[in-house]
């Protein structure tokens, strides 16, 4: 027989939640950490003819000498991780293996800790990223949820346009469910503001679409048997 162990209230200690670390450059919390899953996922699987890297909470070596930057999603075209990515050199993103740095670095906020509007603002502008983006879900920094900034010769400037002409991608903030929760999430989307979709968005609309197909079939079926004509003599 299996003893139940009650807990007393008086003896059990709740920690306070606003006391502990939900999330910093190297932990996330939920909701980034689908964000991310979000934005990475769906580059990979509607994204065929160009070629492209893509990754979350992986270190960008920009200088000689000093610290990598994590962003929590970057975009590099036009490159490719070496075959071995398991050699130490290969394991991070080094600027001067790629050539180039990164097109996009994105930022999600979780805290006022992490100064993206700041420091991070000031690393990337002088390694050159051709955008950078800061989403703030929660409006922890400013009234504005999302930050654009564009590198114009060597200086970043804020701009409201969301469709980068320099990728071929757009961002947009999109209502929808995603991996079962209903949110706001940003997204990457064309420049017509259609979203690029997901693997499983993409089997699901595969299977509306062979399901309106049958549906076709079957009207069509019962059209000719009311004119007399068998179908499966066609």
């Amino acid at each position: 027989m299996v003893q139940q162990v009650l807990i007393n209230d008086d003896d059990y200690y709740v920690p306070d939640a606003n006391q502990l670390v939900t999330e910093d450059d190297t932990l996330d919390n939920f909701a980034t950490s689908k964000q991310k899953r979000l934005l990475i996922g769906s580059l990979y699987s509607s994204i065929q003819q160009q070629t492209f890297f893509a990754a979350a909470n992986v270190g960008i070596y920009h200088t000689d000498g000093q610290p990598a930057i994590v962003p929590d999603v970057f975009l590099s075209l036009d490159v490719q991780v070496p075959e071995n990515w398991w050699e130490k050199q290969n394991r991070c993103y080094m600027v001067w293996r790629f050539g180039k740095p990164p097109e996009v670095v994105l930022e999600i906020v979780s805290n006022k800790k992490g100064d993206e509007l700041g420091k991070k603002l000031q690393i990337y502008e002088h390694m050159r990223a051709s955008y950078y983006i800061v989403y703030d879900p929660n409006q922890q920094l400013a009234e504005r949820i999302l930050h654009v900034y564009e590198l114009r010769g060597t200086r970043y400037f804020e701009t409201s346009e969301t469709w980068l002409e320099q990728v071929g991608l757009g961002i947009t903030l999109w209502e929808g469910k995603f991996e079962d929760r209903q949110d706001t999430w940003l997204r990457w989307c064309y420049q017509d503001g259609t979203v690029l979709l997901t693997g499983d968005e993409r089997a699901e609309q595969e299977r509306q679409r062979a399901e309106q197909a049958e549906q076709r079939t079957q009207i069509l079926a019962e059209r000719l048997r009311a004119m007399g004509i068998d179908p499966e003599t066609l």
